[in-house]
């Protein structure tokens, strides 16, 4: 059984592409509610990647209070079944201080692995098993470690882009380990929160220019030089943390591998990519949420939803973790 949440109560979830809203907005609703927020994005675990992983800055936790931020170094590892639990227990916490718990952050599977309770499979990682699989993906290619993963297990591999590559490793590495699917083992039992789910979007068009922006702001506030540093302080640029959007381009730079405006091409094109594929799960999988089109809402009206959601749960007459709906 995985380790649920304990406490009873609300729990806001604000789920989004990357550069949509979600830190400005969730700021906004910790103030009016009493609030605290929980991060569930996998990069800001990392102790040392602040600008890069678009951080809340100092003066924003500083307004309010923020949890799951700096677990990890960068070359140590936080497994999801890891990152659950902690989620948990922070949630427990700010329900004990009869505050309001929210969960806020990109990382879609993060979110889903708290809201759904799923059941995390106790395989530890095998590292000369998936050096093997890395092998086998650079030398046949990632389509061919997909379908090694759907002859295992088609569910599984229904559920993952073949292009996460490190996702196949590891579902493999439990089939080949436990001799069970991945899928088998994935149960759920879900924590006794009352959930309220909130999809943030905005177009294309508008979602690049912001992206392509905040680019722009992180280079004004030292995202070189924090790649530089981390460089400077042995970690490898092959370290699963230093893959992320802006690191790993950055890295190939500072290495001599390419010009500072092909990285900074690459991190604008990665980043969009990534957005996609982010929009595409959060279109497909949050089906229980309100979306809103933040070009059309004002923060106002998110505020009052979530308002109205707050007194119908008071009333014991909230359906929003049943129904879809969009504003």
């Amino acid at each position: 059984m995985p380790p649920v949440g304990e406490q009873s109560g609300p729990l806001v979830v604000i789920l989004g592409p990357t550069a949509v809203g979600k830190t400005a907005l969730s700021l906004e609703l910790a103030e009016r509610f009493d609030g605290e927020i929980v991060s569930a994005d996998s990069r800001q675990v990392y102790r040392g990647m602040d600008i890069g992983a678009a951080k809340p800055t100092a003066t924003e936790q500083a307004r309010i209070p923020h949890h799951l931020l700096d677990l990890v170094a960068p070359d140590e590892t936080l497994s999801l079944a890891q990152y659950q639990q902690a989620a948990y227990t922070a949630i427990d916490g700010i329900l004990r201080r009869r505050r309001l718990p929210l969960l806020v952050g990109g990382t879609g599977q993060y979110a889903s692995a708290v809201i759904e309770g799923w059941n995390i499979p106790e395989v530890p990682p095998n590292p000369a098993l998936r050096a093997s699989l890395e092998h086998e993906a650079a030398e046949h290619g990632v389509q061919a470690l997909h379908d090694r993963l759907r002859r295992a297990d088609p569910i599984a591999a229904e559920r993952i882009d073949p292009r996460n590559v490190r996702r196949v490793i590891r579902a493999l590495e439990v089939y080949l380990e436990s001799g069970q699917p991945i899928s088998a083992l994935q149960r759920k039992t879900p924590p006794p929160y009352r959930v309220l789910q909130i999809v943030l979007t905005r177009p294309r068009a508008d979602l690049y220019t912001r992206i392509d922006d905040r680019l722009d702001a992180m280079m004004r506030s030292g995202l070189l030089q924090e790649v530089r540093g981390l460089l400077e302080a042995g970690y490898s640029p092959t370290l699963p943390a230093m893959s992320g959007l802006g690191y790993a381009q950055l890295c190939r730079y500072l290495l001599g591998e390419t010009t500072l405006d092909e990285a900074l091409a690459a991190i604008r094109r990665d980043t969009r990519t990534f957005a996609r594929h982010q929009e595409t799960w959060f279109r497909k999988y949050n089906r229980a949420a309100l979306r809103f089109e933040m070009t059309e809402t004002t923060s106002a009206t998110i505020i009052q939803a979530v308002c109205q959601w707050l007194e119908s749960e008071i009333h014991g007459t909230s359906k929003t973790d049943t129904d879809t709906r969009s504003v």
